[in-house]
């Protein structure tokens, strides 16, 4: 490119170059998280929710730059996942904004743009913080606004936003003490650096180098709900493939020598058995989704390469009778008259499901720790409802913002109560009354949240020092209300000494303890025996929350 005007069809490729690269670096992204604990999870939001923007722009018209911006900025809103990903979509509303009506830009225009966008982007936020995405989207568009002066073309125009962009990430250490700590580069930024990088091999007409995120693309791709799509419009008899497989392979050495594993030949001849084929693979094993009619002949084809793992087989006509089933009850069922009062919570594990339904939440999301409900979730929810007025609970601070972007979006009057963890969620819900007027349950419920103490127990993903402790990659952590606290080799130690950090046997009452996916009745037991012997008159709850990566999860009040 050698002028200095930028029409849409440039600026789509440069968008679905961006979330290529993206998609490619998640697993990396996700990686750069401050604490050490298995559920870093803003390369997956910031990956989804540009794929959802993406997904818009396909369907736009690319002639014009207005259009295809408005469509990005569209699939953003609703597609915005956890606090960067909701950040992402601020930022690209208003550079959409700031483009919206003209066919093609100039570098002037484009560099206005950007910084449209990043005044909307903290707008957006509550409580901006420095040495983060903001920072780093800030120093870049005023790079731009700069480079839009000198520059001779948009490829050198975006050398120089993508260099500032870069020199900015790895200032935002300095900008944020817990960066430097660690020794991380902020996760959100990366990821806008990665966005910008798209952007210019877009500009260029190169190819990126693929990236270790195969295990996050394909994770993405297979959604929970794609055996639901179209349902309504075939028959069961219509299901050509009626298994849904899904299976891992981790390769060995000897079948690999005996068997040269060929990711092209493997995706060819396995298409032989089904449809809706997804196969990727990297060094160390090859994930496969495939609707098949005989998924044993595609487990033994596999079995050639090495060990199967992580099988799942889905009868999906069985599934397609019990959808469309439903579906036609509810059609034939008389609309229901609206509830005064609505409430929709967020929840991993299907023990936390049936635990805020029994305290009286209308829907569940399943979501929380690396899989945050996007806006177009809540939306739905709130929609499920089926109430005049709504509340939201999303506990998870990664999940408030997009619920707050959902509230704004709905007809219903939706009120966001900002639970940050599990017991604050279960707490708030406890003090909601029927009764009350939405503003007076919002600020009660509120209230009751913050008086909840909440701990968790998990494990180490790394080595790092981190406040004065030395974690070590394996050992269990002890978190109380985000500040580790604990660390040790075993896990009921762990747990004891955080419970002890927490319980002020002065003024405590009441210990809830969660049971986590991992943990066994033996440990429950323990630690109940424990709470026992070390403090008089507390009342202990036992509850199954089947939540993953938290072995246990308490709140004590």
């Amino acid at each position: 490119m050698t002028n200095k005007t930028l029409e849409g069809k440039t600026f789509a490729q440069m968008i679905l170059s961006g979330a290529h690269h993206l998609k490619n670096n998640a697993k990396m992204i996700d990686a750069l998280n401050v604490f050490p604990v298995p559920d870093g999870d803003t390369g997956t939001n910031m990956n989804l929710t540009l794929t959802s923007g993406a997904n818009e722009v396909k369907k736009a018209e690319h002639t014009h730059i207005g259009r295809v911006s408005e469509a990005l900025s569209k699939g953003l809103l609703m597609g915005a996942r956890g606090n960067s990903g909701v950040i992402l979509s601020q930022l690209f509303r208003g550079f959409g904004k700031g483009v919206k009506d003209k066919e093609t830009v100039s570098l002037e225009d484009f560099a206005e743009a950007l910084n449209a966008g990043v005044d909307t982007a903290y707008k957006a936020v509550m409580k901006p913080v420095e040495g983060t995405i903001l920072t780093v989207a800030k120093d870049a568009a005023n790079a731009a606004a700069e480079a839009a002066k000198e520059s001779s073309d948009f490829i050198e125009f975006m050398e120089k936003v993508l260099k500032e962009a870069r020199a900015s990430l790895e200032r935002t250490p300095d900008l944020l003490p817990v960066l430097k700590e660690v020794g991380v580069v902020d996760s959100g930024g990366q990821g806008l650096v990665i966005i910008y990088e798209g952007f210019l091999s877009a500009l260029k007409g190169e190819e990126l180098p693929e990236d270790t995120g195969a295990q996050v693309s394909l994770d993405d791709m297979i959604n929970a709900e794609h055996h639901k799509m179209h349902q309504d419009f075939m028959d069961t008899d219509d299901i050509e493939f009626g298994y849904c497989t899904e299976f891992m392979v981790q390769f060995e050495e000897e079948k690999i020598s005996a068997n040269p594993f060929s990711e092209q030949k493997f995706r060819e001849d396995l298409s032989e058995y089904g449809d809706s084929l997804l196969v990727v693979a990297d060094d160390e094993l090859v994930k496969v989704h495939i609707h098949a009619e005989y998924p044993g002949e595609v487990l033994t084809y596999a079995q050639r390469y090495g060990s199967l793992i992580n099988m799942k087989i889905e009868n999906m006509r069985k599934q397609h009778t019990d959808i469309v089933g439903d579906n036609k009850k509810e059609a034939q069922a008389q609309p229901k008259e609206k509830a005064e009062f609505g409430i929709v919570t967020v929840a991993m594990g299907a023990g936390l499901k049936t635990l805020f339904e029994s305290l009286g939440a209308t829907v569940v999301i399943e979501g929380g720790q690396t899989m945050n409900p996007s806006t177009q979730d809540l939306s739905e929810a709130i929609q499920k409802a089926n109430a005049n007025k709504v509340i939201i609970l999303p506990n998870n601070k990664n999940i408030i913002m997009a619920a707050e972007q959902a509230a704004e979006l709905a007809e219903e009057e939706v009120a966001v109560v900002p639970t940050k963890t599990i017991p604050q969620g279960m707490s708030a819900l406890l003090a909601f009354h029927p009764e009350q007027s939405l503003e007076d349950n919002q600020a009660s419920m509120e209230e009751a949240a913050g008086e909840v103490k909440t701990g968790q127990v998990t494990y180490a993903v790394r080595d790092t020092q981190f406040e004065g402790l030395t974690i070590k990659k394996g050992n269990f952590m002890g978190i109380a209300d985000g500040k580790i606290k604990a660390t040790n080799q075993d896990i009921l130690e762990t747990a004891k000494q955080l419970l002890k950090e927490m319980i002020d046997a002065e003024t405590d009452e009441i210990v809830t303890i969660l049971k986590g996916e991992e943990a066994t009745e033996e440990q429950i037991q323990e630690l109940e025996q424990y709470l026992e012997d070390e403090f008089d008159d507390l009342e202990i709850e036992i509850h199954q929350g089947n939540q993953p990566i938290y072995s246990f999860i308490f709140s004590v009040e």
